[in-house]
C-alpha cells in the first residue's frame, strides 16, 4: 500500500523487525519524559510537541509489532483506529475517540503548532495534554496486555 512503508528494510530479517519496535516504543517513551520535564522548566511548546511525538511513536511501534510495516500517517486517530482493529478493540477506540474528540484535535495539530504557527501553549494546555498522552499510552497498553504478541512468520 502506497500510505505504508516497511520501516525494518536492510536490518537483519525478524531480528531487524524486532528491533525498530523496540526503538520506536523507546522513543516514544523518551519523548514522553520529555514532555514531563518540559513541564517543569516551563516549556509548554515543547511539552506538547513531545507528548504528540510520544504517542505517535507509541502506536507505530505496536502497529510494526504485529504487522511488517507503519503507515506514513501522522494522524494519531487514524494510527488508533489501526491498532484498534489489529488487537480487535475497535468498538472501545471509536468510544474513546468519540469521548476525547478535542483532546485528539488539540494533540495533533501540537505538532505543527507547537513548531511552525504562532501558537503558544499555557501551563494547563500543556498539562492537560501531557496527561492525555499518558492516557491514550495506557489505553493501549492495558488491551494490549491481553493479547499475544505477534506469531513468528505471522
Amino acid at each position: 500500500m502506497p500510505d505504508e512503508r516497511v520501516v525494518w528494510e536492510g536490518v537483519a530479517g525478524e531480528e531487524g523487525r524486532e528491533y525498530v519496535v523496540r526503538l520506536l516504543a523507546r522513543r516514544a517513551r523518551n519523548a514522553l519524559a520529555r514532555a514531563r520535564r518540559d513541564l517543569e522548566v516551563g516549556d509548554y511548546d515543547g511539552a506538547v510537541f513531545d507528548a504528540e511525538q510520544a504517542v505517535q511513536l507509541y502506536l507505530k511501534s505496536v502497529i510494526l509489532e504485529y504487522t511488517d510495516t507503519v503507515p506514513r500517517s501522522h494522524n494519531l486517530r487514524k494510527l488508533l483506529y489501526i491498532v484498534g482493529k489489529l488487537l480487535d478493540f475497535n468498538n472501545e477506540v471509536e468510544e474513546f475517540i468519540k469521548r476525547n474528540k478535542y483532546k485528539f484535535h488539540v494533540l495533533e495539530d501540537a505538532y505543527y503548532s507547537a513548531r511552525y504557527l504562532p501558537k503558544e501553549f499555557t501551563r494547563e494546555d500543556a498539562e492537560e495534554l501531557v496527561a492525555f498522552a499518558e492516557e491514550v499510552i495506557e489505553f493501549v497498553e492495558s488491551r494490549k496486555a491481553s493479547r499475544a504478541p505477534r506469531e513468528e512468520g505471522g
